[in-house]
């Protein structure tokens, strides 16, 4: 099992491939880590690695899922904290008190599409099968953020949100803040209509020619990463501290999830990030 990339190395370790940034992987005091669809013990359209509750799957296999990710990867169990997503962008700050919700705790919020903490050890956990992981860490002030962006996080600019919120509560400074996005499904396999498009051109400030690429029939390709890249450089982040995976999730779906390469018949993948004990 390979994947050409020259921003993300995979991993295996006990059987469990996992992707990280190499970026972010210089960046000593946080540990991240992207799962793939392999790995775990869900069985059927779910096989192997899920990380989702709420697709049909066992519950039991989703938690041991869950720990041999962990145990895998270097996380801990017991740390996890994960996202209430449905595509919107209400940005939730997460401390300890918040350690299990969405796994061995009964969720307490709907309609959370991004986490963030400066709290040691307090692992953010959110979902993916082709919408856009953000990472930021604030490489300061040492506050990190996970974010998903489907399109309506997108052109919701929830990237933009999660800058405001970190400035807001940590004291973050854009200039300080190192993004990586991504893997997600690229313009090479996202394919939308002219309503969806329509709320990408309403991104006045952004350069649509650079991510929307109209085509024939009334349809429309959209760069989703690239998006992202330009919402986030819009609040500040230096276009140098920003890193844009080359995996397309749809591209790659023999290792990674993809809700549009099997017609939604899927697991989910997550984005795993702590900031370590000092």
């Amino acid at each position: 099992m390979d994947i050409k990339s020259k921003t993300m190395t995979l991993h295996e370790n006990q059987g469990v491939p996992y992707l990280t940034y190499d970026r972010l992987s210089e960046i000593p005091f946080i540990h991240h880590a992207f799962s793939t669809k392999h790995g775990g013990v869900s069985t059927g359209e779910w096989s192997t690695m899920n990380f989702a509750f709420s697709r049909g799957d066992k519950p039991e296999n989703v938690i041991e899922n869950y720990k041999i990710f962990c145990k895998a990867t270097g996380f801990d169990y017991n740390t996890l904290v994960t996202s209430s997503q449905d595509h919107n962008t209400f940005v939730r700050p997460v401390t300890k008190k918040e350690y299990g919700i969405g796994i061995w705790k009964e969720k307490d919020m709907l309609s959370v599409d991004a986490l963030i903490t400066n709290e040691p050890d307090v692992t953010l956990v959110t979902h993916y099968a082709d919408c856009t992981p953000l990472f930021f860490v604030d490489t300061r002030q040492k506050a990190i953020g996970l974010a998903h962006a489907g399109w309506r996080g997108t052109v919701g600019e929830i990237g933009k949100k999660v800058i405001e919120k970190m400035s807001a509560l940590y004291g973050t400074d854009p200039s300080d803040l190192v993004v990586c996005i991504g893997p997600a499904i690229s313009k090479c396999c996202y394919e939308v209509d002219k309503a969806c498009a329509d709320n990408f051109y309403a991104l006045d400030k952004l350069s649509h020619t650079d991510f929307i690429f109209p085509k024939a029939g009334g349809k429309f390709m959209i760069d989703l990463p690239e998006a992202n890249k330009q919402i986030v450089m819009s609040a500040g982040v230096p276009e140098k501290n920003i890193v844009k995976s080359d995996i397309c999730t749809k591209c790659s779906s023999e290792l990674l999830w993809s809700h549009r390469a099997t017609n939604g018949r899927r697991g989910t993948m997550c984005a795993f990030m702590r900031i370590n004990h000092a």
